[in-house]
C-alpha cells in the first residue's frame, strides 16, 4: 500500500506544514511512523485531511465534522479507485462522489445526484489522471519478481494480476505457487500449480513444483506420480531425477531409486 510524507501531502493537497500538524494533533488522521519516526499518511489520511480543512474553511459544525470525517473513512476504499473520488460540501453536508455513484458521507446513503455545484464552492479531492495504458501479463510478472524480497504481499498481487491477464503464463504461476508454499499457505499452493498444470499442460517445472509440495504434506504415492509426469515433459530435470530417487529409496523401489540417481549423476557431471 501506497504511503506519503508531509512533503508530498504539501504538494499533493497544498496544505501548509502548520495546517497538516494542526489536523493530526486535532485526532482527524492518525499517521504512522516510517523511518527516523517521520509521518507516513495513507490514501485514506490524504482524503480527510483535505476534507476535514476543506470543511473546517466552508464552516460546518465541529461535530458535523467530526461525524462526517468518522464515516468517510469507514467507507473509503484503501487506494484511489480508478474512477476518481470528488468530495463537496453542500450546505452542512458532506457528499461523496466515486464514479457514477454518489453518497452522503455521515450516513452512507446514496443520492441520485450532486445536491449543488462541485465547481462553486464545493471541493473536488484527488481526482485521478486518465486511465493508463493497460498492463500486460509480462509486466505484472516482472513487477512481482523485482519486489518479492521486500515486499511479498504485494508480489503476490502482481503474481495474480499476470494470471488474470493471460491465464497460461506458466512463470507466473510457478512464482505464486513457490510464494504461497514458503508462506505455509499449503492448500492455495497446491491448488494454485494444479490451476497451472491445466492451463500449461507442458510446463514440467509446475508439475515438480507440485510433487515436492506433496511431499511435505506426507502424500508420497501422489509425489511420485507427479515427479514422473514432469520428466514425461522434460527429461532432462536433473533436480526431478534426485527427488525422484531418494523418493523411490523412502517406497521401496530401489530400481527405479537406482535408474534416477544415475541419470541425475549424468545430468550433471558437467557442472
Amino acid at each position: 500500500m501506497n504511503s506519503y510524507g508531509v512533503a508530498e501531502v504539501e504538494k499533493l493537497l497544498g496544505l501548509p506544514r502548520a495546517t497538516v500538524r494542526a489536523l493530526v494533533q486535532a485526532g482527524f488522521v492518525a499517521p504512522t511512523r516510517g523511518p527516523r519516526n517521520a509521518w507516513r499518511f495513507s490514501f485514506q489520511d490524504l482524503i480527510v485531511l483535505r476534507t476535514a480543512q476543506a470543511l473546517s474553511a466552508a464552516n460546518v459544525p465541529a461535530k458535523r465534522i467530526a461525524r462526517s470525517i468518522r464515516e468517510l473513512r469507514r467507507q473509503l476504499p484503501e487506494a484511489m479507485p480508478l474512477s476518481g473520488i470528488r468530495i463537496a460540501a453542500v450546505a452542512d453536508r458532506v457528499v461523496v462522489r466515486e464514479g457514477a455513484a454518489t453518497w452522503q458521507a455521515d450516513t452512507g446513503q446514496y443520492l441520485l445526484a450532486f445536491e449543488g455545484d462541485p465547481a462553486n464552492g464545493s471541493l473536488a479531492v484527488m481526482e485521478r489522471k486518465p486511465a493508463e495504458p493497460r498492463v500486460g501479463a509480462d509486466e505484472w510478472f516482472d513487477r512481482g519478481a523485482s519486489i518479492e524480497e521486500q515486499d511479498v504481499q504485494a508480489a503476490e498481487h502482481c503474481y495474480r494480476e499476470a494470471i488474470r491477464a493471460d491465464g497460461s503464463h506458466a512463470d507466473a504461476y510457478l512464482n505464486l505457487g513457490s510464494l504461497l508454499h514458503d508462506a505455509g499457505r499449503l492448500a492455495e499452493a497446491e491448488r494454485t500449480y494444479r490451476e497451472g498444470m491445466k492451463a500449461c499442460r507442458d510446463a514440467a517445472l509446475l508439475h515438480y513444483n507440485l510433487a515436492v509440495l506433496l511431499e511435505d504434506l506426507g502424500r508420497k504415492e501422489e509425489a511420485l506420480e507427479i515427479y514422473r509426469g514432469a520428466l514425461r515433459r522434460d527429461a532432462r530435470l536433473a533436480d526431478c531425477h534426485y527427488n525422484l530417487a531418494l523418493l523411490c529409496d523412502q517406497l521401496g523401489r530401489g530400481r527405479e531409486a537406482i535408474r534416477h540417481m544415475a541419470q541425475y549423476r549424468r545430468l550433471t557431471s558437467g557442472k
